[in-house]
């Protein structure tokens, strides 16, 4: 069986923030606790201040609606993520609850556990590390590596490898191929930015120099 992603790490990292409090540092730069759950409120609930994160127009709109949430009660904002999104927000209904939610919390939940030193990966069930591996196999994955210099496969522990980017161009570091190694959370977290996870990276170094340098976010 598969967990559902979005709901799980949704009701998890709920209990993260209860527990840390709203000033601990994130792996997200700059941002604390307060400020990463402020980004995920404003994310589903106020998608005219959201837009401002593409649109530079409206980034103080966002500025100030994301201020709004930052001044309520810490037991008020949790209580907001945990309720999920409001009933006209697409983002909650079934399938596409956890293809826009599951990667976003499942990396949200581990910026809030490994902005401090002496974080350690979590022992996670069998039916999460089956969704986190489904994950990697996704469309949705081959897409966030779609402008790497360099092809990209992903090993996983079971031994198989799945390849995210093929090889391409004529120029060597394009056609070199990086494998990116480790648990499939931990690959999930590597492709989408973050430095503190635990994968192998295999290939040539200029490449993987490049690779690592190019990787992006969600």
């Amino acid at each position: 069986m598969t967990a559902n992603l979005a709901r799980t790490e949704r009701q998890a990292l709920a209990d993260l923030f209860d527990k840390l409090g709203p000033d601990v540092p994130t792996l997200c730069e700059g941002w604390d606790t307060g400020d990463l759950l402020a980004h995920l409120l404003v994310r589903e609930r106020r998608i005219d201040a959201s837009a401002g994160m593409f649109v530079k127009p409206l980034a103080g709109h966002l500025k100030s609606v994301t201020g709004q949430y930052r001044d309520r009660p810490w037991a008020d904002q949790v209580a907001l993520l945990r309720s999920g999104p409001p009933p006209w927000n697409p983002m909650g209904w079934g399938k596409l609850d956890e293809l826009t939610n599951g990667s976003e919390f499942f990396i949200h939940h581990e910026d809030a556990r490994r902005g401090v030193d002496g974080w350690e990966p979590r022992l996670l069930d069998d039916d999460v590390v089956a969704a986190l591996t489904a994950l990697v196999e996704s469309s949705m994955m081959r897409m966030m590596v779609r402008r790497l210099p360099a092809g990209l496969t992903a090993q996983l522990p079971d031994g198989r490898s799945v390849v995210l980017k093929k090889p391409s161009g004529s120029d060597g570091t394009a056609a070199s191929v990086v494998t990116v190694a480790g648990d499939p959370g931990e690959i999930v977290l590597w492709v989408a930015g973050r430095d503190a996870c635990r994968v192998q990276l295999n290939g040539d170094e200029s490449a993987v120099a490049a690779v690592v340098a190019a990787r992006g976010g969600l």
